[in-house]
């Protein structure tokens, strides 16, 4: 269904891709791994029409060859492409029907007035086509997570004549889902790759990938370095695929021995925030868990005054703290890693030295000059501290792959070791090695002193790096469990069936 030979993409001295090259056959889930920096994402939107490969590479797609280098979206489509993006494209106030038919267009007539009676009869048609668990009237912010992004898939395949044409893509699709919603998901993929729906997945969940996929290929430094079959796939073989070696190991130092107290929150309580008391000492790591709508997301938004909390008090350093806005709660010695990092962390256009030194700009003002030179110095060094790979500090943040853009906004906060970081999904969308880097990190941040409140949706996450780890459900914490008692499955039960709030965090 699609073959891939000889690309090459090259970005001034940074080669994306080198000699790169794939086949994908009828009917199966083949996965796509790779550290960030691979390849992986230029290869996709090469594929997509969006990006120019270097002269030379071709396309083969149905039989037909294409020169990788005037490869267009127009092309793309009309070789039976399909694209769901690791953040759809979809309209949550819109209705499910309506989203639908966005792109493709609305079922009018010759008057140009829209056909509601037969718009709603052909999203119903999709709807079970897709399984998707939904009614076409519906308001699309009404549908659960797996559900959206089912809509983002059935609006890209809905005018294949059939299910088994072309070849349906998918980025990330499971990055910003709750466990059972990925379990969902995965499972429905599985169907339609059994209906003859050839599938291209991309992703950092290397446990996702060996439970679905019937084959892996591997990029690393621009080129395919193998293919694996379904059978004897493991972890491991996946990893020394990637990497080239083992995956070292990430084992936890010695439990939490204690600290002084940093914060704490008494009766917080603000937007979906019902009654939330907790403690963070110094040098101390704790986890929130909880499931899409418990508020662990928004505890973190309270704290660092991105909005006003209605009731409850928290104390910082012993002293009353009420930050009035995130400005202020940085000069009280907070900082904030937000979940989505593309649209409320970085500056994808500006340098990495600008970036690196937004919170601290006037540090480097001597008189009315601006010392670009002790900023480019200051970057330099927190380049190479925070293990960020890039040519210099001049780069654009854009130009990076993911985890290391995660690793230049955590290096932001990092340098000026705060007294308290706050954590939204701190590894989302990074493979397994910068994972891995960046919670070496986030232990020497706190070997340091900095105490920490990581918000995580991997539970896996959680139980690797926390001393100890809160529950959440409907706005309150539920349970706390000490590190000895943290497990994967406990965290999912606790979290999907919750007890009575409990009074001690």
């Amino acid at each position: 269904m699609l073959e891939i030979r000889d690309l090459h993409r090259s970005f001034g001295e940074t080669r994306a891709l080198q000699g790169a090259k794939l086949t994908v056959t009828g009917g199966e889930i083949h996965a796509l791994a790779g550290e960030n920096g691979s390849g992986k994402s230029t290869l996709i939107k090469i594929l997509a029409g969006v990006e120019q490969a270097d002269p030379g590479g071709l396309l083969t797609l149905g039989g037909r060859e294409h020169a990788a280098d005037a490869f267009s979206p127009r092309a793309a489509r009309a070789a039976g492409l399909h694209f769901v993006h690791q953040v759809p494209a979809l309209f949550p106030w819109l209705s499910v029907a309506e989203n639908l038919a966005i792109g493709r267009g609305f079922e009018c007539s010759r008057f140009g007035r829209i056909r509601w009676e037969s718009q709603h009869a052909r999203a119903r048609r999709l709807l079970e086509r897709f399984h998707v668990r939904a009614l076409p009237q519906m308001p699309l912010f009404m549908l659960d997570p797996a559900d959206r992004t089912l809509v983002a898939i059935a609006r890209a395949l809905q005018d294949q004549e059939g299910e088994h044409e072309g070849v349906l893509i998918l980025d990330e699709p499971t990055a910003a889902l709750p466990g059972p919603e990925v379990e969902r998901l995965l499972s429905t993929l599985k169907t339609y790759a059994a209906q003859g729906q050839t599938i291209l997945y991309v992703s950092h969940h290397l446990e996702e990938i060996i439970r679905t996929a019937d084959r892996v290929s591997a990029l690393r430094d621009g080129k395919h370095v193998g293919t694996l079959d379904k059978d004897g796939l493991d972890e491991q073989r996946v990893v020394g695929l990637m990497l080239g070696r083992a995956l070292e190991s990430s084992t936890r130092s010695a439990s939490y021995a204690g600290g002084d107290e940093v914060l704490s929150v008494r009766g917080l309580a603000g937007g979906s925030v019902q009654d939330v008391s907790l403690q963070l000492r110094r040098g101390e790591i704790v986890g929130i868990a909880g499931i899409v709508g418990s508020g662990a997301a928004e505890v973190l938004s309270l704290l660092f005054g991105v909005r006003p909390h209605s009731q409850g008090t928290i104390t910082l350093m012993g002293k009353p703290f009420a930050p009035r806005d995130p400005s202020d709660a940085i000069v009280q010695g907070l900082a904030f890693l937000p979940a989505d990092r593309a649209a409320d962390a970085g500056f994808a256009s500006m340098s990495l030295r600008a970036n690196l030194s937004a919170p601290r700009v006037p540090r480097y003002f001597q008189g009315l000059r601006l010392r670009h030179d002790l900023e480019r110095s200051d970057a330099k060094l927190a380049i190479t501290r925070f293990l960020v790979r890039a040519s210099s500090p001049e780069q654009a943040l854009s130009t990076l792959s993911g985890g290391n853009q995660q690793k230049v906004v955590l290096a932001r906060w990092l340098h000026d070791r705060p007294k308290v970081l706050l954590l939204n999904e701190p590894t989302q969308g990074v493979d397994v090695h910068a994972r891995q880097e960046i919670h070496a990190l986030l232990r020497a941040a706190a070997a340091e002193g900095t105490a920490q409140l990581v918000v995580s949706s991997d539970f896996r996450e959680l139980c690797d790096l926390c001393d100890r780890v809160l529950v959440m459900s409907k706005g309150r914490v539920v349970e706390s469990l000490a590190q000895a008692e943290l497990d994967v499955h406990r965290l999912t039960e606790l979290s999907h069936f919750a007890p009575s709030a409990s009074s001690t965090a």
